[in-house]
């Protein structure tokens, strides 16, 4: 039986800023990347999302930032490798912390934005990352952008690396992400996204901007929490994927039901 993981972006309200239906997503996702305060989020809102997520067996992992909460961590930014790394070390160790309190564990980590991007690529600072997780628990995976260099070098230093692909973004003939500030970057059309992801898990490949096929070998399906239309879309490849008799279970094992 094909199986895939599917994970969103969660626990980004902050004070009373509320950033998308955690609620919801929950109940649709089979891991929950929870903000950890540097781009989004609060104590309150990550154990809340912690205790949802203990409550629905959904795996749970660090969503760590730049400390960019004005930029949501979209926001490229040049940290010392020092800095980085106890930025990276703090946001886990934090979590990890309310995780224990909501009866459940941190169990992988998963760069937002900005840092997301710039690790795919830019090699000293990806080991950086690896080094902090490492530190932390090397027991702990990487969610990563399928087909970057990142998969390999994270692979290479000991840790599990966890492909990802994204539901919600188009995709260039090369295989990276359309960038956000180009027309049609982010998708919004629950059908349209289902049948590519349901291409993807039966075929291994997206469709790019340009009409090509590109490969992509991922394990996990994103869906960003922040989007308008982030519950349809989930819920919508949660469906079409179930309905072609694909299994969702988070990367650990464990299915959802």
């Amino acid at each position: 039986m094909m199986q895939i993981d599917l994970n969103s972006d969660l626990g980004e309200h902050y004070g009373s800023w509320r950033m998308g239906d955690d609620e919801s997503m929950l109940a649709t996702v089979t891991s929950a990347n929870i903000a950890c305060g540097f781009h989004a989020g609060d104590p309150k809102t990550a154990f809340a999302t912690l205790l949802g997520a203990q409550a629905r067996g959904v795996a749970v992992g660090a969503h760590v930032a730049y400390p960019d909460l004005a930029g949501f961590g979209r926001r490229p930014m040049v940290l010392p490798a020092d800095e980085l790394e106890a930025d990276v070390i703090y946001q886990i160790g934090a979590l990890q912390a309310l995780a224990l309190a909501a009866g459940t564990e941190v169990r992988y980590v998963k760069p937002h934005g900005a840092l997301y991007n710039s690790i795919a690529f830019n090699e000293a600072e990806a080991a950086v990352v690896i080094q902090a997780i490492k530190r932390v628990n090397p027991g702990l995976a990487l969610v990563c952008l399928a087909g970057s260099p990142l998969v390999e070098q994270a692979r290479a230093a000991g840790l599990r690396a966890v492909p990802e692909a994204f539901a919600d973004r188009a995709y260039e003939p090369t295989g990276a992400l359309v960038s956000r500030s180009e027309p049609g970057a982010v998708l919004h059309d629950p059908e349209l996204v289902s049948e590519r992801m349901l291409q993807l898990v039966e075929h291994g490949t997206v469709t790019a901007r340009d009409g090509s096929t590109v490969s992509v070998a991922a394990e996990s399906i994103c869906v960003h929490g922040d989007s308008p239309d982030a519950v349809r879309m989930a819920q919508a490849v949660r469906e079409r994927l179930l309905a072609a008799g694909v299994e969702l279970a988070n990367f650990s094992g464990a299915a959802r039901p």
